[in-house]
């Protein structure tokens, strides 16, 4: 019994080793180009026939894996998404809650706007006087481009003005270091975190090139570069725009009252382009 299982292992094996010896015949033909008798063509089929058998389940597992791997791709992808829906979701619930913080802070401080109301103009110096260079300069934007007189006037350093006269297609500004300053102008200053100290501002020294702020209660807590903004106590200005920084604290001989000295963020010797804050368009 042993030997006859012996002899099919023989038997078995040599019929590998024929078949591989056939094949390797046959590839070794091929690749001569010479062209194929009925024995090698039936072979050469055999083979393919035979190679196909064995691919096919190969290459479905191939097909299922690169499946799989895209699958996992994808929900990885949708997991991104998704995270990146509720991060949206979760930022517009603090949007609505600022707005809402933003209504009660105007309500609480009378404020009569912000500067989110405001639509943004932007325009050009067309015209400056030499002999008026610190009272007002021109631009080009005009009632057509809805400019309106009172807007205020700023550029990214700060408060420049506002508008007092509007034509078409210009519009005149009257600088904030006039010397025409009708209007006292409401400022705040930071003393520390979200605490404040008010005052107004009187006018501009054009030999120090600083503002002149009146009215603060305790001169005392104020310290040098401490943040000058405007309050939005007015009808003008909203509340929020940088003016400058303290250079210095002045008192009297009895020292009873103190001017503030603050020096411009903005430089006032060089202004090409300008920003209108226009409220109206935005309502």
């Amino acid at each position: 019994m042993k030997q006859k299982n012996k002899n099919k292992k023989y038997i078995i094996f040599l019929i590998i080793v024929l078949l591989l010896t056939l094949l390797g015949v046959t590839a070794h033909n091929i690749n001569k180009e010479k062209d194929l008798n009925f024995f090698e063509k039936a072979l050469t089929d055999t083979t393919t026939f035979i190679e196909k058998i064995f691919n096919t389940p190969i290459e479905y597992i191939k097909k299922k894996v690169k499946e799989t791997k895209e699958t996992k791709k994808m929900y990885k992808e949708y997991d991104k998404l998704k995270k990146q829906v509720e991060k949206t979701e979760l930022y517009y619930s603090q949007i609505k809650e600022l707005q809402k913080e933003v209504t009660d802070l105007k309500s609480t401080l009378e404020l009569n706007s912000t500067l989110s109301e405001y639509t943004y103009i932007n325009a050009t110096v067309v015209n400056r006087n030499i002999g008026y260079w610190y009272n007002s300069l021109k631009i080009d934007k005009g009632s057509k481009n809805g400019v309106k007189k009172g807007d205020a006037v700023i550029n990214p350093d700060g408060l420049i003005g506002k508008i007092t006269n509007v034509s078409n297609f210009s519009s005149s500004v009257k600088l904030l270091t006039t010397d025409e300053l009708s209007n006292k102008i409401s400022v705040k200053i930071e003393i520390d975190d979200n605490e404040y100290l008010y005052g107004l501002l009187i006018g501009y020294d054009k030999e120090k090139k600083v503002y002149k702020i009146e009215g603060i209660t305790d001169s005392n807590s104020v310290d040098l570069d401490d943040i000058v903004t405007t309050t939005g106590l007015t009808d003008y200005f909203p509340s929020g725009i940088l003016i400058g920084k303290v250079s210095k604290v002045v008192k009297d001989e009895y020292d009873l009252n103190s001017i503030i000295e603050v020096k411009p963020t903005v430089n006032f010797e060089n202004i090409s382009i300008v920003t209108i804050l226009n409220r109206e368009a935005s309502e």
